[in-house]
């Protein structure tokens, strides 16, 4: 393989190679063969290729698990906003594999943010769920889902995996359309980090929605955070 040997260039252009390969050959949630096997592959040093491999995670193509290897994220995956947005479908049709599972569900007295968006007096219970959605086995957010009408309660406890909203449609035959969205962004912090396998302080999208059913009742208030690498949101108009 030919490669420039200038000491200031030569990492780059296995960077550059290694993205091009990233692209060709790999998607998210795949790991990288060892490093040695990456130098020898590029003929170059071990620290010319961990310099190669740094580049790629600054840019949040890769990510280093201690312990494991060189993990694939091949960010961004393009989510558009609008009120017919799903999560999973949209994922599928990028040839992505997307799952979600309970992390939580208890019923919670309403604080003052959740009674606002719900519509509920400030310390009544609302349903609180929490999911964690994975791309390819890669976390890539967590939501908190809260839930005003407690006649869904019995129901929601038997929710463990999958598109919470099919669950719904399937179960109650209420459809859930989104009606509001706001963004914002905000560190991660030391609990977040853990469930999305991230370091602290990372970027994270902040996106809280509220869905209502077709004729107009409030279903569920949302708040999502998403890791900033791995997601790119797209507003449709």
């Amino acid at each position: 393989m030919e490669l420039s040997r200038h000491p200031t260039t030569v990492y780059q252009a296995v960077a550059a190679q290694l993205e091009q390969a990233l692209h060709e050959r790999y998607r998210c949630g795949d790991y990288l063969p060892s490093e040695q096997q990456l130098a020898d592959h590029y003929e170059v040093n071990r620290h010319t290729l961990r310099r190669a491999v740094d580049e790629l995670v600054n840019k949040g193509l890769l990510q280093r698990r201690h312990g494991i290897g060189i993990l694939v994220l091949m960010r961004p995956y393009d989510y558009p906003l609008h009120a017919q947005a799903r999560f999973s479908q949209n994922l599928l049709e990028q040839g992505s594999h997307p799952t979600s599972e309970r992390l939580l569900a208890v019923l919670r007295p309403a604080s003052k943010d959740v009674a606002s968006a719900t519509g509920v007096t400030e310390g009544n219970n609302v349903i609180h769920l929490r999911t964690l959605r994975r791309v390819n086995g890669v976390p890539v957010c967590v939501i908190n889902h809260f839930l005003p009408d407690l006649s869904w309660w019995p129901l929601l406890q038997r929710f463990n995996s999958g598109s919470l909203h099919d669950y719904l449609f399937l179960n109650t035959g209420k459809h859930l359309v989104r009606t509001q969205t706001r963004i914002s962004t905000r560190r991660a912090q030391a609990k977040e980090c853990k469930q999305l396998e991230i370091a602290l302080q990372s970027p994270l999208l902040c996106v809280r929605t509220l869905n209502t059913t077709t004729d107009g009742a409030m279903a569920e208030y949302s708040v999502s955070l998403t890791r900033g690498d791995m997601i790119e949101l797209t507003l449709e108009h």
